[in-house]
């Protein structure tokens, strides 16, 4: 018998998830996690290995199957017909999603509550019971042409004409703009004055719309990604759209508040999403990563050189080990923040780390599963190339490495009068 022989006929072996381990395991924890992960094997990745390479859209039969399972209700309260769980979950669910397709993961981001913050609470509760429901999935218009990462620089402009704002300028980077429910458009409503905060005027205003359809005065176009296929993102002209007046959704009400905390509530508020929206991120690319990681495993016992599965080759295997220790430290640390999130703590520099270690950690770990898989990782025909092109993304949205750097040495360093 040959050494190829007798490879064929061993059983290749698949690398093990990863359990759920004290002090974070609790048995219905457990259960979701592993209802998650039979989910992303059975139904997601057949769809995503379909649709990807054709830069198709996820299917409503997918988002309906979401729906069933409460992953768009992760984070409401139980009373609105959510679940009832914190960010933990919510990321733990997310990195089994993104394990097979970060799109699904990245859909979920569009509900649990998102756009429901209104004033009046009887249609505050309404939105909740419709976002947990998975009738009520937005979109998120904070980025312009001219503001990305510097979100105070934000010139969409509303102006307030009796009842209804008009609102007139130019987003980038909406996500799911088209096929939403809602947009959550971040505008300029009043101007700094001297010696104020560049962020002062800005609110969250909340567009409704139908699903597939723009509503007058808006218009926009598709833009052409590399990866993060699953849902269009758009560039969006506002002209003259209009907003009822009280669709203001912050927790301070930035349009009938006094003080410097409603003044900066636009601000405040984005601040707030993108905390959590970090954490999701590193979890997302965990799923990535490990995605890329549990792939290599099997193709290294299929594929053989010089009369061997190149998995007997230690420099490989060595590869494998470091691949799999960045991976379990990411999710340590991303766990860690999301219980300091559901805990209430602030930890605005603690998931600016988490993001940067946990993207950056997913582009060398789905780099080198490339490497690892030889010619045949630069093909369509693996899925590899997937987790490498999704994975360079989180390096960029959710504020990009170089902001998250910026923002935890401004929390330990003191800048002097130079700077």
């Amino acid at each position: 018998m040959t050494s190829s022989d007798s490879a064929t006929e061993t059983e290749l072996q698949e690398a093990r998830p990863p359990d759920l381990l004290p002090p974070w395991h609790t048995p219905e924890r457990e259960e979701l996690q592993l209802q998650a992960r039979r989910f992303a094997t059975d139904e997601v990745l057949p769809v995503a290995n379909e649709l990807d390479p054709q830069k198709g859209e996820i299917p409503a039969s997918l988002l309906q199957r979401l729906a069933e399972l409460g992953y768009f209700g992760i984070t409401v309260p139980a009373e609105h017909g959510g679940l009832g769980l914190g960010v933990f979950e919510y990321c733990m669910v997310s990195e089994e999603l993104a394990r097979a397709w970060m799109s699904t993961a990245s859909i979920l981001a569009r509900s649990q509550g998102l756009g429901t913050t209104v004033a009046d609470a009887d249609r505050r509760a309404d939105l909740l019971a419709r976002s947990a429901r998975g009738e009520w999935i937005g979109a998120i218009a904070l980025s312009e042409p001219d503001a990305g990462s510097d979100l105070a620089g934000v010139s969409t402009r509303a102006v307030l004409e009796g009842d209804e704002w008009v609102v007139t300028g130019h987003k980038r980077w909406c996500g799911n703009a088209k096929a939403a429910d809602f947009i959550q458009v971040l505008v300029r409503t009043g101007d700094p004055e001297e010696g104020e905060p560049r962020s002062r005027g800005l609110t969250n205003l909340l567009l409704e719309k139908k699903r597939g359809e723009f509503p007058e005065g808006l218009s926009g176009h598709p833009i052409d990604k590399v990866g993060y296929h699953g849902f269009l993102t758009w560039d969006l002209t506002f002209d003259g759209v209009r907003i009822p007046a009280g669709n203001v959704v912050d927790d301070a009400n930035a349009a009938d508040g006094e003080g410097e905390e409603a003044a900066r509530a636009g601000m405040l508020k984005a601040k707030e999403f993108l905390n959590t929206a970090r954490v999701h991120t590193a979890a997302r690319a965990v799923g990535l990563a490990r995605a890329a990681l549990e792939d290599s495993v099997v193709y290294l016992q299929e594929r053989e050189q010089f009369g061997h599965p190149i998995a007997d080759f230690q420099a490989l295997r060595f590869a494998v080990a470091e691949m799999a220790a960045q991976i379990e430290q990411s999710r340590a640390f991303y766990r860690q923040v999301a219980h300091l999130l559901d805990l209430g703590v602030p930890c605005e520099r603690e998931a600016a780390m988490v993001k940067l270690e946990a993207t950056e950690m997913a582009v060398r770990v789905t780099n080198q599963a490339m490497q690892l898989h030889g010619g045949n990782g630069y093909t369509t025909e693996r899925q590899v190339e997937r987790h490498w092109r999704d994975a360079r993304l989180t390096t960029i949205f959710e504020g990009t490495s170089e902001i998250q750097k910026r923002i935890i040495s401004d929390r330990m360093l003191p800048r002097s009068p130079l700077s």
